[in-house]
């Protein structure tokens, strides 16, 4: 026997409300707070710089690591960055930055450093939500009632 219910999830059959331009741009500036951190980190890991490499060591991540986890969080910011792509961007930062508390913690770093990355997610998802439809219906805001 087939399934009496059969949902198929395309444009029109969700009501997708338009984005208005200045939640569009909201989301835009709040997406870029957190892009340009990632990116210049993402940077600095693929560079070797001194600094980075002392830091690492301080986490116990080994130098000759860095480059691969900069250039992996530089190819997660690219996706995050093209439209079609964002929310899997998303989701593959969010997985990078609880990487990044994960490691904080192991070495008993200040509660700061812990909640930071869990800063930079919560902007990356909120810009995203400003200005993606599709996330609105998927995720909808909804007030009291």
């Amino acid at each position: 026997m087939e399934s009496a219910l059969k949902i198929e999830l395309t444009r029109d059959a969700i009501d997708l409300a338009p984005v208005s331009k200045t939640a569009r741009w909201t989301g835009c500036v709040i997406s870029a707070l957190p892009v340009l951190f990632l990116l210049s980190d993402g940077s600095m890991k693929l560079l070797n710089l001194p600094f980075v490499l002392e830091a690492s060591a301080q986490l116990g991540v080994p130098a000759n690591l860095l480059p691969g986890i900069g250039l992996t969080l530089l190819v997660c910011i690219v996706i995050y960055l093209v439209p079609q792509t964002a929310a899997l961007g998303a989701v593959l930062l969010t997985g990078y930055l609880g990487g990044a508390i994960a490691t904080q913690v192991r070495v008993g770093n200040p509660v700061f450093n812990d909640f930071f990355p869990l800063i930079l997610a919560a902007l990356l998802w909120g810009g995203l939500f400003l200005r993606d439809a599709r996330l609105r219906a998927f995720l909808p805001w909804r007030s009291g009632e």
